[in-house]
């Protein structure tokens, strides 16, 4: 999703050896970029819930003289990003609880616009082409997604049964989710979706589909993602958000252009299953087909 980047690259590839403080330091890192390049090294370690200490033993553990060179190359980098919005955001000086409400509409909106613009960067493209290849190649698709995620996971198993059968949404009351994978195999895939805070259930999953020999595609969102090391493909969205509660909108937009993408691998039959559909439906007296006027 993201433009090569040499530091965030190396602190991916060292992040398994670091210790748990310099991992929180990283990540934090990792996931806001901007602020690394517009706030103070003890007031980026506050928000990261780490001592300033931590980032001088991070900056050295990659190699680097101190702080201010990841600081420096954070600041060189975001004078090329196409997005301003979140940079421009963390610039005023009001605070959300003191702006009108039509101002954090609009930072908020800004903000998801410019996380799905990113999802057109090329190697987002590539990895959205390389999951619908893979989704499309499978027997069966096992779809997963718990607490927050679970409308990212319905989403995509609901529009998908619009086309056929082939997927199975793991989903079951009394603690059954995982029973739908009793019968699956090597000829299947797994497509996780989860997001920090990780659902531990979602991780075991994703590892037992691993061990029985099943692709696994995920939606997540960091190269550090859990999911990432035991996915054959990794769709990367950000979550972060002007409100005190991230957003899915960027993971629900990769569900909907997979959907997009798979329909789009054999048009007529999309089509002819989606008419089939469509019968269906007006069988059952589903939607309104005379609207009744509004009261005035």
């Amino acid at each position: 999703m993201l433009q090569a980047d040499p530091l965030r690259d190396r602190i991916v590839s060292l992040f398994d050896g670091m210790s748990p403080q310099l991992r929180q330091a990283a990540r934090y890192i990792i996931e806001h970029p901007q602020e690394v390049a517009l706030v103070s090294m003890r007031e980026l370690a506050r928000n990261a819930g780490v001592q300033p200490s931590t980032m001088t033993r991070l900056a050295k553990f990659l190699g680097l003289a101190g702080y201010d060179d990841i600081r420096a190359h954070h600041a060189e980098a975001i004078r090329f990003r196409v997005d301003g919005f979140a940079a421009r955001a963390m610039q005023t000086e009001e605070s959300e609880q003191d702006m009108a409400a039509a101002q954090l509409s609009r930072r908020m909106l800004q903000g998801l616009a410019a996380q799905i613009a990113r999802l057109t960067e090329p190697a987002s493209l590539e990895r959205l082409a390389a999951a619908a290849d893979r989704l499309a190649q499978a027997r069966r698709i096992f779809v997963l997604g718990l607490r927050s995620c679970h409308s990212v996971a319905w989403h995509f198993h609901y529009v998908m049964t619009l086309l056929g059968e082939k997927t199975t949404h793991l989903d079951g009351p009394a603690d059954t989710v995982g029973d739908g994978l009793i019968r699956a195999g090597a000829e299947d895939v797994l497509l996780a979706i989860s997001i920090n805070p990780y659902a531990l259930h979602s991780l075991e999953l994703a590892q037992l589909a691993r061990e029985k020999g099943l692709g696994v595609v995920a939606i997540t969102d960091s190269e550090v993602s859990p999911l990432v090391g035991l996915a054959d493909i990794a769709i990367l969205c950000s979550t972060e958000s002007q409100s005190f509660f991230h957003t899915l909108a960027p993971a629900l937009a990769i569900s909907e252009v997979l959907c997009g993408l798979l329909a789009n691998k054999d048009r007529t039959a999309a089509l002819a299953a989606l008419q089939r559909a469509d019968r269906h439906l007006l069988s059952l007296n589903t939607y309104a087909t005379a609207i009744p006027r509004r009261r005035i």
